[in-house]
């Protein structure tokens, strides 16, 4: 089985040695996505403005794999601040709805470019 790298302009480019997404037969494997713009550029605001970044940059990935947010089947969430667990597990919520994929969400000591929130999806994707 092949690896297929999953890229997409509508989400930021990886700052990094890596892929925004791997396909690995009917697995995709997101990267961690921070509060970073298609542009590059780290959102302003608190934690809200973030998650909802790292949202819509998940959804712009799981779009250019031909997959849907009910595809999702596990979800890591890492957080700078614990505190904010609440903040971000409503925004959570909103983008999932009635769709729960398993979760773990860990307090990390520090996070790239200073964020506050970053998260990485599984998803089960349709046999080609």
């Amino acid at each position: 089985m092949k690896t297929e790298l999953i890229a997409t302009t509508q989400a930021p480019a990886a700052i990094g040695p890596y892929s925004q997404a791997v396909r690995f037969g009917n697995l995709l494997f997101t990267s961690g996505q921070i509060a970073l713009t298609p542009a590059g550029e780290f959102v302003q605001g608190g934690i809200d403005e973030e998650t909802r970044q790292v949202f819509q940059n998940l959804q712009a990935i799981l779009e250019a794999a031909g997959a849907e947010r009910t595809d999702v089947i596990k979800a890591t969430v890492f957080l700078q601040d614990m505190e904010q667990f609440g903040r971000v597990n409503a925004i959570y919520g909103e983008f999932f709805g009635e769709h729960k994929p398993a979760r773990s969400t860990v307090q990390v000591a520090a996070l790239p470019r200073g964020a506050q929130v970053e998260i990485e999806l599984i998803v089960a994707l349709a046999s080609e």
